[in-house]
């Protein structure tokens, strides 16, 4: 199998050069080479790693027939934009490890989950690369990236507004985070209809912010992270006043 990655900064960069030193066979594709190895039969993945906001611009230049083999690994709530370009069919992952900067080699965290068509190819690949990886269901995949949206969203925009490093979040403002993580899990779950326990939730959140302390997030990728939940609770009539004050406080829009 040759893999295709379709960006080549820090974390496509970093699976291209595990690639490389491991003789395994990858196309790697950036905004001014590679897109010729697309041209291709379909059946191999299409390993996507630019950033949400270039997603378009990936899918503009995509031959119609490679569309079936997208593997998205983005973090964020990417459903409705998935949903409204008819790629419902496609592979999603998410990574849990780390490349703190182009050239440094990824620092697992954790069993990346991938589901869909491709994923136990994706799953095989990172394996031979030492990467962490398991295929899991749909459902199970929805928790995960609600979880992990949830981490987010909420540390960074508490990190913002109180200019603190995730680990003081969790050991000084337990209260505030804990109201915030409920409000986030409740828009989750009227809009995916998926359940998160929210005492176990929190403490899995805390446990992961507390093997990074020292790291302070920032509200980012607004129509993804927070703007998603701001959309998501009007739709569905969710009261959010907690996260609707700590976004006025940071000055944005709720």
């Amino acid at each position: 199998m040759a893999i295709s990655i379709i960006g080549g900064g820090r974390v496509g960069g970093a699976l291209a050069d595990l690639c490389a030193e491991r003789g395994l066979p990858c196309h790697l594709i950036t905004r001014d080479a590679g897109w010729e190895a697309l041209g291709a039969p379909a059946g191999e993945p299409v390993l996507v790693t630019v950033r949400n906001d270039d997603l378009d611009g990936v899918l503009a230049r995509l031959p119609a027939q490679r569309r079936g083999d997208l593997v998205l690994i983005q973090n964020g709530m990417l459903r409705p934009w998935i949903r409204a370009r008819g790629l419902d069919g496609v592979t999603r992952g998410l990574l849990f490890f780390a490349v703190s900067r182009r050239g440094d080699r990824p620092e697992p965290g954790g069993a990346s989950p991938f589901t869909g068509p491709h994923a136990e190819a994706v799953v095989a690949w990172l394996s031979r690369l030492e990467i962490p990886a398991e295929v899991v269901g749909a459902g199970e995949f929805a928790a995960v990236e609600l979880e992990k949206l949830i981490w987010n969203s909420a540390f960074g925009l508490l990190c913002q507004v109180h200019a603190e490093s995730v680990g003081t979040i969790v050991d000084g403002r337990a209260a505030q985070l804990r109201a915030l993580v409920a409000e986030m899990a409740a828009v989750g779950e009227a809009a995916l209809a998926v359940p998160l326990e929210l005492d176990p939730l929190f403490d899995r959140l805390c446990a992961y912010s507390r093997s990074i302390a020292s790291y302070r997030g920032a509200v980012k990728e607004w129509p993804w992270r927070n703007g998603w939940f701001v959309q998501a609770a009007k739709e569905r009539a969710v009261a959010t006043p907690v996260h609707d004050g700590l976004l006025a406080q940071a000055g944005l829009a709720g």
